[in-house]
């Protein structure tokens, strides 16, 4: 262990091993009869940590983010593990050196002799290491989608358009008078011929452009209501007892 630690400043700190993965929370700490100092601490791991696996402070620092110890979680989680405070034997800490593949430390157990690691008495955290329940849910709005373009074009087209116009036109008729006495006076045969001009009136057709309308594009909105769909997911949370399950059998 880097320095000196109290007991009481390990209880219930995260434990990352040694690539920056916590582990779990301290559950209980051992110190070494002869010196006092902590040389063990129990991990609470699993989902609900009845277990506690022994992980040594030997190398360990601490951190804003927790106790960093030399191990890695993989190992710890096969280390050897308690059900509650009891003293560890001279044997069982030589067993847990030897697990982790490290040396005991200097007066320390084979060295000291009969020594023994004790739990430190009213630290024993009592709350089990919580866990978030998450779920998905559906955030549902709109959003403006173009859904097509529309141009107003103007071109020409030509029809054929029939007009009824009344016209007017002359036409020569023969007109016959009785022969008066004064008429009678001066009468002689001779050769005579009179012209007369006709006049007739004739349809004279004139284009013009003139304004009919005015056309615009214009946009509404019209609401409606759609239905949407999705699939969501929820986590939920079960517990496993195993004191319960050893009972029922």
């Amino acid at each position: 262990m880097t320095g000196t630690m109290r007991p009481e400043e390990l209880m219930e700190n995260a434990v990352v091993d040694t690539h920056g993965r916590k582990i779990g929370k301290v559950g209980t700490v051992y110190v070494a009869d002869d010196t006092q100092q902590p040389e063990w601490v129990t991990v609470r791991t699993g989902m609900f940590g009845h277990k506690e696996s022994f992980v040594p402070l030997q190398g360990a620092t601490m951190d804003r983010d927790g106790l960093h110890v030399r191990v890695t979680k993989e190992k710890v989680s096969e280390a050897p593990q308690t059900d509650g405070d009891r003293h560890l034997s001279e044997q069982e800490s030589a067993e847990l050196y030897r697990f982790y593949d490290m040396p005991a430390p200097r007066g320390s157990q084979e060295n000291r002799g009969g020594g023994r690691t004790t739990p430190q008495p009213g630290k024993r955290g009592t709350a089990g290491e919580s866990m978030t329940r998450s779920e998905e849910r559906l955030n549902v709005g709109t959003e403006r989608v173009e859904t097509g373009r529309v141009r107003l074009r103007k071109y020409t087209v030509t029809e054929e358009q029939q007009v009824k116009v009344p016209v007017t036109h002359e036409e020569v008729r023969l007109e016959r008078e009785p022969i008066t006495d004064g008429d009678r006076t001066g009468a002689r045969i001779s050769d005579e011929e009179q012209e007369i001009t006709l006049h007739e009136e004739r349809a004279k057709v004139e284009k013009e452009t003139v304004p009919v309308e005015k056309v615009r594009l214009a946009k509404e909105t019209v609401r409606g209501e759609e239905t949407v769909s999705g699939q969501v997911r929820k986590e939920r949370v079960e517990m496993e007892d195993d004191t319960k399950r050893r009972k029922n059998r």
